[in-house]
């Protein structure tokens, strides 16, 4: 006769065996370090290996399962009598795929390496996303998942600091209406929380909204979409510059680490979401149906979180502005066009959003190789619903018009424009959230990408109420869009 532990252990093991049998979706993920999901990719796609912790189901030809990953450590299954949850994976330094020896787009499965050096400079215009940094062109999806990776690392490397990899251990318990979280690495460990709202009757799974701070939380969820309130100051501090290096993301990984706090932030995401992954039978929220939102500075914690996470399934940054929608190059331009515009040189005087390394390249900012379009691409095709106020000069209405507007191009080239939405309104106040922009917009996105309701309304939405005459989004942006397949 098996005992309890025996009994439990059988169960986990059909389960897991279950889950691997079935087919992931195009784009999911479908391998990795500690990946017990399913591991199979649809017809016309194959299992493309990112990373040792990231495998995804990308259009091609290849192996259409990942290959198994050997893992130092193993899952250790819950007892059923407790909501505690661990998963135990090897610890990483980086986020960002190794790079390999080519320096242009080879087959399918291998990524060019990345070129040391800023490349030359773009004034006026801005980067090519469909042009590698080492000069190869994006040819098709997998060349796109390939470039993703390349401008991630760049990213991380001149601006964002550096996204650690997932950590030794996750630890996640529900009572109430908490979810505890205890995250171990290098030899140390922290714990934070967050609260879940709003959840809707029945076992679920449920999709939910990841929501940060306290601004943001004007932004109306529908019913059947529960809100997970994130203290992301307690991860990085933003208490101005005497504050870099604080809070619990350095306790972990050192005050000196060159991530800034949207990089801290996009790391508690992470974390947030292994312990839903965790913790679903006890939650009832669905992990493969998250989003995220916040405004104005944690607007722009948003779209980094949905940058740097592929987990989530949607992406609602409200008001983020400079840093986050709007990109450098424009900002500077309306700069030395009069206009009061917040740019590079101040942003990193007002806070500690971004690496120590990025102060280098504020006085030029036309030889960094990317802007925030390509931050905005790392979404793509996955769903972005980008508001912004047409009445804050300050945020940069003009920076973030012509931002988006470019990197709605790489939604383009992919087929997935009804997947990305920009949508500039006024009349309100900096972070309430007008209602022209709920019915047909924001519950169009929820309800078509969270509660999977095809016939939501329409998500391929570009629009302002203002006309934006001095600025054209084909000069900004003279490079071809390709047709990727």
């Amino acid at each position: 006769m098996l005992s309890p532990t025996g009994a439990s252990l059988l169960v986990v093991l059909a389960t897991a065996a279950g889950v691997q049998a079935q087919t992931q979706s195009l784009w999911g993920q479908c391998g990795g370090q500690s990946w017990s999901g399913p591991k199979l990719c649809p017809s016309g796609s194959y299992c493309f290996q990112q990373n040792q912790w990231y495998h995804q189901c990308i259009p091609g030809t290849g192996p259409t399962t990942a290959a198994p990953v050997q893992p130092s450590s193993t899952y250790v299954a819950p007892q059923p009598s407790t909501t505690l949850s661990t998963v135990v994976v090897p610890p990483a330094s980086s986020s960002v795929a190794p790079p390999v020896s080519s320096s242009a787009p080879v087959n399918p499965g291998t990524c060019p390496s990345v070129p040391s050096g800023l490349g030359s400079p773009v004034s006026n215009q801005l980067n090519d996303p469909f042009t590698f940094h080492g000069g190869g062109k994006v040819t098709s999806k997998s060349d796109w998942t390939c470039r993703q990776a390349e401008i991630s690392q760049l990213l991380q490397r001149y601006e964002l600091g550096t996204l650690p990899g997932k950590p030794s251990s996750v630890t996640a318990s529900f009572s109430g209406s908490t979810l505890s979280i205890t995250v171990n690495d290098n030899g140390k460990s922290i714990s934070f929380s967050v609260s879940i709202s709003g959840r809707p009757s029945g076992s679920g799974p449920h999709p939910a909204i990841i929501n940060f701070g306290t601004l943001g939380a004007s932004l109306p969820v529908p019913a059947g979409v529960a809100t997970i309130g994130f203290n992301n100051d307690d991860i990085a501090a933003q208490q101005g510059g005497s504050s870099r290096g604080q809070g619990k993301f350095y306790t972990l990984y050192g005050s000196s680490h060159s991530a800034g706090a949207l990089t801290a932030w996009a790391w508690g995401v992470s974390r947030i979401i292994d312990a839903l992954e965790l913790t679903q039978a006890q939650t009832g929220i669905d992990p493969k149906r998250i989003g995220v939102t916040g405004c104005s500075r944690n607007g722009k914690g948003a779209i980094v979180a949905g940058a740097l996470e592929p987990r989530i399934a949607l992406t609602l940054p409200q008001e983020s502005g400079a840093g986050g929608a709007g990109c450098w190059r424009i900002a500077t331009w309306q700069k030395s066009q009069g206009q009061n515009v917040q740019d590079s040189t101040q942003i990193v005087q007002e806070n500690v959003w971004f690496s120590p390394n990025f102060n280098t390249y504020v006085n030029n900012v036309n030889q960094l190789p990317f802007d925030h379009h390509l931050l905005a691409g790392l979404i793509a095709p996955r769903p972005v619903y980008i508001m912004e106020n047409v009445d804050m000069e300050w945020l940069g209405k003009v920076s973030t018009y012509g931002c988006m507007g470019i990197a709605r191009k790489q939604w383009q080239a992919l087929g997935a424009l009804d997947k990305f939405g920009y949508s500039q309104v006024g009349g309100n106040s900096h972070c309430s959230f007008p209602s022209s922009q709920q019915g047909s917009e924001l519950n169009a996105f929820i309800g078509k990408f969270l509660l999977n309701n095809a016939n939501a309304g329409n998500t391929n939405i570009f629009r302002s109420t203002q006309t934006h005459s001095s600025f054209n989004l084909d000069n900004w942006s003279p490079w071809a869009v390709p047709t990727l397949n």
